[in-house]
């Protein structure tokens, strides 16, 4: 299988998070309308928001989305904000203005918005916490001084992270269903396939478990288009392109 390009599993992550995040109640049954939904991807080096849409279809259950369009965020991830939280909620006010121009008016206060933090934010956590809840309130107080439903600001975890990229590239590559010549959602009847995920401080390889007496204690269940999942995911810390640039550095210095 052909790798996928770097654009797409970036993409792919942020899919996995609307997928397992937006709840039913954030899709009421109603007559076919669009709705939106907000993510903005907080990783080490820059911060992307990303615009979804979707209808009331589901696929046993599970809501059917498409991405929109994106806004990269001016500025460096927001964990170099560390010394001065209060910036790194002011460089997010350009893309939530923007935004606002692309998601029609009526739908802005029923349009929700989360904002979910990766492996920087993960490190500052362990070494500095008290500056890391300093970040996330003021990423907090920006966000819910938007117009739109504002959810939540997290740090992800390392499995839940994994999960949704797991389930975002199966997504894409249409291993939960497909489209028949009439359109209609069937099951897809494929395998799924496992993602190789590397950031900038670390890599990690996650699969499906073939039986339940697999699953360990830090594997995740998943319930999507009618059928159960169980993930499971290795961490290679130290492993990311950042530390396999500065191991290089080190290296030719040497």
């Amino acid at each position: 299988r052909e790798l996928l390009p770097p654009w797409l599993v970036i993409v792919a992550g942020l899919t996995g998070i609307v997928l397992l995040c937006v709840s039913t109640k954030d899709v009421p049954m109603a007559p076919l309308r669009t709705k939106y939904g907000i993510v903005l991807d907080a990783g080490p080096s820059r911060t992307i928001l990303f615009i979804y849409q979707w209808t009331t279809t589901k696929a046993n259950r599970t809501g059917v989305i498409r991405g929109c369009s994106s806004c990269p965020v001016q500025g460096p991830g927001i964990s170099s904000y560390s010394d001065s939280p209060q910036k790194a909620g002011k460089s997010l006010k350009p893309c939530l203005n923007w935004a606002q121009n692309e998601i029609p008016a009526e739908q802005h206060s029923q349009t929700p918005l989360y904002l979910g933090a990766t492996a920087s934010m993960r490190q500052l956590n362990l070494t500095h916490p008290i500056l890391s809840d300093s970040l996330l309130a003021a990423l907090t107080g920006t966000l819910k001084s938007s117009p739109f439903s504002f959810q939540g600001a997290q740090i992800l975890s390392s499995p839940e992270e994994a999960a949704f990229n797991w389930v975002a590239v199966n997504y894409i590559l249409e291993n939960f269903f497909k489209y028949d010549w009439r359109g209609q959602l069937v099951p897809s009847r494929k395998g799924m396939a496992g993602v190789l995920s590397v950031g900038g401080t670390s890599a990690q390889v996650t699969s499906e478990l073939e039986e339940e007496k697999q699953a360990p204690k830090e594997g995740v269940k998943l319930q999507l288009y009618g059928q159960t999942h169980r993930v499971h995911t290795h961490q290679c810390p130290c492993h990311g392109t950042e530390q396999l640039r500065s191991r290089l550095l080190s290296v030719l210095i040497q």
